[in-house]
């Protein structure tokens, strides 16, 4: 038998999965550092209001809102529409004499949401009776935050998820800042702060209409190298609503 002849082989380069929720961040930075260059700039406010203040504005638009205090919904609801539970803390913190509101940034090892901006919180477990108690035990596993250096001043409006969640954000005070987290490295892979003056800052976000959908994105220019956009930037917006900005 003849010897087989020495045939070269070439390796085949392995092609790296592109991650689609990470596409979708890097064509909104895009697409917002082009449109930024279009906009006169105008100084961001600060935002100074007093905790009594900002509880008071929260309970007159829960009150608003009725019975359900169902708010924005990224999808069409019918009667056969099942929602499951979730929270999400809203945390303000006193920095640099202004508010600032308290962010994670996900990573890339959870299985939804990849890499985006979010607030500590996810679904409710089973017994828990109210959404506070979903959203400081989920603060406290995600970043170490203890629920007694939380002061609540109350709810926004629930938040209907594209992924079928009815969402209750509860804003609260850190009391003691700064504070030390213990981050939950396989869901968090940053903890920071945007101002609150910057985030209420019109020219600061765009919203962008989604064609044959009756739902818009919102979306902010990246701040301190991150983006701030989808449910978690309307709840923002909400908040921001409620105070008046």
């Amino acid at each position: 038998m003849n010897p087989l002849p020495n045939v070269p082989i070439a390796e085949a380069q392995s092609v790296k999965k592109v991650n689609p929720e990470s596409l979708v961040t890097s064509i909104l930075i895009l697409i917002l550092r082009a449109r930024r260059r279009l906009r006169k700039l105008t100084p961001n406010m600060s935002i100074h209001l007093t905790e009594e203040f900002i509880s008071q504005r929260l309970q007159e638009a829960i009150q608003l809102a009725g019975p359900s205090s169902d708010g924005y919904a990224e999808i069409e609801l019918d009667d056969e529409s099942r929602l499951k539970c979730a929270a999400v803390l809203v945390p303000l913190v006193w920095q640099d004499d202004e508010w600032h509101l308290l962010f994670t940034r996900r990573t890339d090892r959870v299985e939804s949401h990849k890499g985006q901006v979010s607030f500590p919180g996810g679904a409710c477990d089973d017994g828990e009776n109210i959404p506070e108690e979903t959203a400081l035990r989920e603060a406290e596993e995600e970043i170490g935050l203890n629920p007694d250096n939380v002061r609540v001043l109350g709810r926004l409006t629930n938040l209907i998820t594209i992924s079928h969640f009815r969402v209750t954000p509860v804003v609260g005070i850190i009391i003691n800042w700064p504070t030390v987290f213990r981050v939950g490295e396989h869901e968090v892979a940053r903890v920071f702060t945007m101002p609150l003056g910057w985030l209420a800052n019109e020219l600061n976000r765009w919203q962008f209409e989604i064609p044959g959908r009756k739902r818009s994105v919102i979306a902010y220019h990246p701040y301190d190298g991150e983006l701030l956009w989808g449910a978690t930037a309307r709840m923002t917006v909400d908040f921001l609503k409620v105070l008046g900005y």
